[in-house]
């Protein structure tokens, strides 16, 4: 059974940083790709970026710069460091197994101006 198990999110000033953690288990962690995600309150969830297997990222243009993901394929984690939030940043934030129905819980994120 895959699960994913998001942690790390709180509430931070605007300028402040964070680091989510992605904890995968059911799946064969170092060959798959893995996404994060994010929906602010009334809002469709939308994509922040993408990590192949071999750590190659591709981000959404809103977050380049100031995003950046990591993967620990020995402890099956996906990271995504998040610096100079934005107020507009602020969104519950998903990891998602491509291509499958498999997402986790959600960690909120929420950044004061």
């Amino acid at each position: 059974q895959v699960q994913l198990v998001e942690s790390g999110g709180g509430l931070v000033q605007t300028g402040g940083s964070l680091r989510l953690s992605c904890v995968v288990s059911g799946t064969t962690f170092s060959t798959q790709s893995f996404g994060w995600y994010r929906q602010a309150p009334g809002k469709q969830r939308e994509l922040v970026g993408i990590i192949d297997s071999g750590g190659t990222v591709k981000y959404v243009d809103s977050v380049h710069g100031r995003f950046s993901f990591s993967r620990d394929n020995a402890q099956n984690v996906v990271y995504l460091q998040m610096n100079n939030l934005k107020p507009e940043d602020t969104a519950a934030y998903y990891c998602h197994l491509p291509n499958t129905p498999h997402w986790g819980q959600g960690t909120q994120v929420t950044v004061s101006s």
